[in-house]
């Protein structure tokens, strides 16, 4: 029996129009399962679906904000009339961009907890009736900024650090119901939207990727990998995990990124 067969399982990934996320969609699209994605903008979750329709399986797309719970629920709710209960439950809707601290406004430091933080509660908290149980898997997407303080991160730090405590506290509330509950810790990412703003200019580039003990960045078919595993039979007993899969970043790395981040922010003054 292969254990990455996800054939009869409905896949739910919030964020999953792009990035990360569609990269973890189409890892389990390609594995059988049924799929079904969430982002703002009606016309990335159309051509993410288009894109998930090309491995043969069901797909549905719906265009919902994570800081409107409402919306959220409707769409996981429909969600779960056409494909049935949640298997696997993927939330990695997220904002970021860097600033210093003090050049953080109040409403760009909102603008990220409500998305990282407050989105993933209502994805959470609305997913929760949905769910088979026992069984389920929750996944999200955390970053490196939730336990490593990083310059011009002060909000996204806030937030992660916010989302990996809801995994944790998650862990214990749901086990008993037989639902796991971890985060993934994606670092450096090829061809992303986060790497692209935190590391702009080919020397920003350069001195976060010689800033990762294995010399290079990830892919994001790795972070799909080690979803697809966080939610097959062989993590059975994986729960209130913070899995970093990063090349080892995280253990002194992400220093060096916020010097990346700061001669790419003085550069851009210039």
């Amino acid at each position: 029996m292969n254990p990455f067969d996800f054939s009869g399982k409905t896949v739910f990934v919030s964020g999953g129009t792009s990035g990360i996320n569609l990269g973890i969609a189409h890892a389990f699209a390609r594995a059988g399962a049924r799929v079904a994605v969430m982002s703002r903008s009606q016309d990335k979750v159309d051509a993410a679906v288009k894109e998930l329709q090309a491995h043969g399986g069901d797909v549905a797309g719906y265009s919902a904000d994570v800081r409107d719970p409402a919306r959220v629920e409707e769409a996981l709710k429909t969600a779960h009339a056409r494909l049935g209960a949640i298997d696997v439950l993927v939330s990695g809707a997220a904002g970021n961009f860097p600033a210093p601290a003090l050049g953080i406004s109040p409403n760009g430091f909102r603008a990220v907890v409500e998305i990282d933080l407050l989105g993933s509660f209502h994805v959470l908290r609305a997913a929760f009736p949905l769910l088979r149980k026992p069984g389920a898997s929750i996944i999200q997407i955390s970053a490196p900024q939730a336990y490593n303080p990083m310059e011009f991160q002060m909000h996204v730090c806030a937030a992660k650090a916010g989302v990996d405590m809801l995994t944790r506290v998650g862990a214990i509330e749901w086990g008993p119901a037989g639902v796991r509950i971890n985060s993934v810790v994606p670092g450096p990412i090829a061809d992303t939207e986060g790497m692209t703003r935190l590391a702009p200019n080919a020397e920003a580039e350069r001195l976060t990727r010689e800033s990762v003990p294995m010399g290079r960045y990830g892919s994001k078919q790795e972070i799909a990998d080690a979803c697809l595993w966080l939610a097959s039979p062989m993590a059975s007993y994986v729960t209130g995990v913070v899995l970093p899969v990063d090349g080892g970043w995280s253990l002194g790395g992400t220093s060096v990124a916020s010097a990346g981040m700061k001669q790419a922010l003085s550069a851009g003054k210039k």
